[in-house]
């Protein structure tokens, strides 16, 4: 089963499994991964499972299509390799994915 590893604000890591075919944001909810708010449940209508793709996974979880990057106006501290995790399917292929919870959720 592919793992993805949150990494908090303070460098914890927070490493999960995560099935193939569920959100980043699900397997954080399901976890218990501090810092996902997730308040819309995964619709794409708020900014609090934003996180920070690390760069070397930049290209294999892809670029924001444009209702993601709508919904990022509304994120606290947004960077060029922001992401809602709500809108990243696991996949073998993102098997090891690191993302960095920000500071705060909008």
């Amino acid at each position: 089963m592919p793992k993805v590893t949150f990494i908090a604000p303070d460098g914890t890591a927070f490493p999960v499994e995560a099935p193939t075919g569920q959100t980043v944001m699900e397997s954080a909810v399901q976890n218990g991964v501090p810092g996902i708010e997730a308040e819309c449940g995964g619709a794409c209508a708020c900014a609090t499972c934003h996180v920070y793709i690390d760069e070397a996974w930049e290209p294999k979880t892809g670029e924001p299509e444009v209702m993601e990057e709508d919904m990022l106006d509304f994120a606290y501290d947004v960077q060029p390799n922001s992401r809602l995790s709500c809108q990243i399917r696991m996949n073998e292929e993102l098997d090891g994915l690191v993302v960095r919870v920000p500071q705060r959720q909008a």
